[in-house]
């Protein structure tokens, strides 16, 4: 069964990876099923603090969830080796019921092509008598594809020399018929057999399983003439020997199409609409063969199932959310853009945190929390609201969070100040890092704008943050796909917020969301701390009001 992804927001925080993890094993208890957590971006200092603390490992990391070949059902039909017969090669196409095969090196590569239309088009084409010889077909392969028994000769040699002769004359005539090297068929008649050796052919096919006496046996292990002892007889044996040649003689070698498991779909579709081949060799990381796909595939491929937790707008998800059918949302926002393909289960709550939501979850199904995920649900409700202190905190928050910290066994004023201070070391941190540690997109009705927030505990520490993001922000707009970027410097323990921003008309959208005459490029917000409440709908009230 194909696993659930349960994935937070782009530039994950504390909450989204908690949230994704705790609410992921809830989905596991009551089912049974696969729900695996993961991740949209990198971990931040603060959230890794928490995974050590715990001893959890991070969330698989997804950059997206546009549709790879690795998501077809293509078939895995095994390859065949250049020295299979033509005949061994059909059987294994009709037993798979499939109409191209890869010819496969010992390591796996994939060397050439072969289809049945191109075995139909050489037994059409091809009268050539030596096209074994040519082919360098093996003894081996002759044998089998006449059922026969090697009584005399290494099964390791190959045809290399000569032509295909059927002995069914008189025994004086063999010696104008039959070259030295070649391959002749031959009935019970001991002289024919006897001439055939004489003249050097360098194997023959007794038929019907006729009798080979010593004498023959002695005269072709002297001449080094190989014996082949098949129960068909003459007519079937000359019609079938020629599907003993070996694919490597027939198979196209240039012009291979084959698609590795990492590639887009999309582009896939696009390539093979183009062309008129119904199947293609799927490659691994390693360029080995793992399978066929046909076009048919493609259209069948499966949607990645998907729960949302602590976001619901497009502009925060994964890429690819669209190729994705999203089955769940938990979040603690504003309903947006997501949009779905059937009924889901929403569940949206006016709380400080996501976690507070999973936590009430696993109390309405009765399933215990252990220690491990009550740490974890404890710090991203001390993350979300700032140990209580933003606006968005509820009292169900701040109880909810006092019952899991004496699960988990922390005291919550030193844990949270000890959390805070791991997410506040940003000296060592690129502007670019720290802008994208918690940076959301949003969209307002004629414009959209990002905005990040930086937190810390040393007012020190986010002066020097600001020098060094506010011209990062100046040089990332004009590529950056909003038309306004702000970053809150938020100060955890005075309770403040300095809100930095570029773009046009962003000074006169912070003077009127917040009703005050802004710095050129900046403003402080006292008792401002949380984004979701505080900033984000002033500002889009402001935009919409432009």
């Amino acid at each position: 069964m194909k696993s659930v992804i349960v994935i937070g927001h782009k530039n994950p925080d504390t909450d989204s990876i908690c949230s994704a993890i705790s609410y992921a094993a809830l989905k596991r208890a009551l089912t049974g099923e696969n729900y695996v957590p993961c991740r949209a971006g990198d971990i931040n200092n603060e959230t890794q603090f928490v995974l050590d603390k715990f001893g959890v490992e991070p969330p698989e990391l997804i950059t997206s969830l546009e549709p790879r070949i690795s998501d077809v059902q293509f078939r895995e039909v095994a390859g065949i080796s250049p020295q299979i017969s033509l005949r061994r090669a059909w059987e294994h196409m009709r037993d798979n019921n499939i109409q191209s095969l890869p010819v496969i090196t010992k390591r796996g590569k994939v060397k050439g092509i072969i289809t049945l239309g191109d075995q139909a088009r050489f037994y059409m084409e091809d009268q050539d008598p030596r096209a074994l010889s040519k082919a360098n077909t093996p003894f081996l392969n002759i044998c089998q594809t006449l059922w026969g028994e090697i009584i005399v000769g290494d099964p390791e040699a190959k045809f290399v020399k000569g032509k295909v002769v059927v002995a069914a004359f008189h025994p004086t005539v063999i010696e104008d018929s039959v070259s030295e090297g070649d391959l002749v068929i031959v009935g019970s008649n001991t002289e024919i057999q006897k001439h055939a050796i004489e003249r050097g052919a360098s194997c023959i096919v007794v038929c019907v399983a006729a009798r080979v006496t010593p004498a023959i046996r002695k005269r072709a292990e002297e001449a080094g003439c190989m014996i082949i002892v098949s129960p068909m007889d003459m007519y079937t044996c000359a019609k079938l020997i020629t599907h003993a040649m070996p694919v490597s003689h027939i198979m196209r070698k240039s012009g291979i199409i084959a698609f590795n498991t990492d590639e887009l779909v999309t582009d896939v579709k696009s390539t093979v609409s183009k062309l008129r081949i119904r199947y293609f060799p799927v490659l691994d990381a390693d360029d080995c063969y793992v399978g066929m796909m046909s076009q048919r595939n493609l259209l069948d491929i499966d949607r990645q199932q998907v729960i949302l937790v602590d976001h619901n707008e497009k502009g925060q998800a994964v890429d690819g959310i669209q190729s994705a059918e999203v089955i769940e949302v938990i979040d603690h926002h504003r309903i947006d853009s997501v949009e779905t393909i059937n009924p889901i289960f929403f569940r949206a709550q006016p709380l400080g945190c996501t976690a507070t939501i999973v936590t009430m979850m696993y109390r309405e199904h009765g399933i215990e929390i252990e220690p491990t995920i009550a740490g974890l649900l404890c710090s991203a409700i001390l993350s979300d609201t700032l140990m209580f202190r933003s606006p968005t905190c509820t009292p169900i928050d701040e109880s909810i969070a006092r019952q899991l910290a004496e699960i988990a066994g922390i005291k919550i004023k030193d844990y949270a100040m000890a959390m805070f201070n791991a997410g506040s070391r940003l000296g060592k941190k690129t502007a670019d890092e720290i802008f994208n540690i918690d940076c959301k997109r949003f969209n307002a009705a004629a414009s959209s704008i990002k905005v990040a927030q930086v937190t810390s505990v040393s007012e020190k520490e986010l002066d020097k943050v600001k020098h060094k993001v506010l011209p990062y922000i100046e040089k990332l707009l004009p590529n950056s796909g909003v038309d306004m970027l702000f970053v809150m410097l938020t100060n955890i323990i005075h309770e403040s917020t300095e809100l930095l921003f570029v773009g046009q008309n962003a000074h006169t959208v912070v003077q009127n969301a917040f009703k005050c005459e802004p710095k050129k490029d900046s403003v402080f917000l006292p008792g401002v701390v949380s984004r979701k409440k505080q900033v984000i709908a002033p500002l889009i009230a402001a935009i919409d009001a432009l």
